[in-house]
């Protein structure tokens, strides 16, 4: 974790409009750098990237936080107040270009994923609803219905 990616979680964090969504932002930002940090083929040292992560968790939001809780947070229904919000998707865009935000359904699908082999639980909730609904339409869907997405039927 180098100081060009603390600056751009501050950043986007910096947008939230009280305490609490500016942890929110925080918590999430910062889970979407750890989770695209996994997308490399070469060796990870999680102790050792855990630690930098851990560090500068303890030393913006304090004791009790570290990378473990806010992949938590990022696999639980909060977080999808977060993803939705169209100001946090405007500073996580203008301040993360690295991680591109059409990224973020698929970086929650595998934190859910790492959350299921660990509990042995399958994933459900509004989370996993909302990362569905990310999904684009399949294209067979789309041509039959004139190009635009398909809608569903109502009865």
């Amino acid at each position: 974790m180098d100081s060009a990616i603390k600056e751009k979680v501050l950043a986007v964090a910096s947008s939230g409009r009280n305490a609490a969504e500016w942890t929110a932002y925080f918590r999430v930002t910062l889970g979407l750098y750890y989770l695209a940090g996994l997308m490399t083929s070469e060796t990870i040292d999680f102790k050792k990237v855990d630690r930098a992560f851990n560090q500068f968790i303890y030393h913006t939001i304090g004791k009790g936080h570290t990378i473990t809780s806010v992949l938590q947070f990022m696999s639980g229904a909060k977080v999808v107040p977060v993803v939705s919000s169209s100001r946090f998707i405007a500073a996580f865009t203008a301040h993360c270009p690295d991680v591109p935000s059409d990224t973020i359904p698929f970086l929650l699908q595998l934190n859910l994923g790492v959350a299921k082999n660990i509990s042995g639980i399958e994933p459900g909730g509004p989370l996993l609803d909302w990362i569905e609904a990310q999904a684009p339409a399949p294209a067979a869907a789309t041509a039959a219905a004139g190009g635009a997405p398909a809608q569903p039927d109502v009865l």
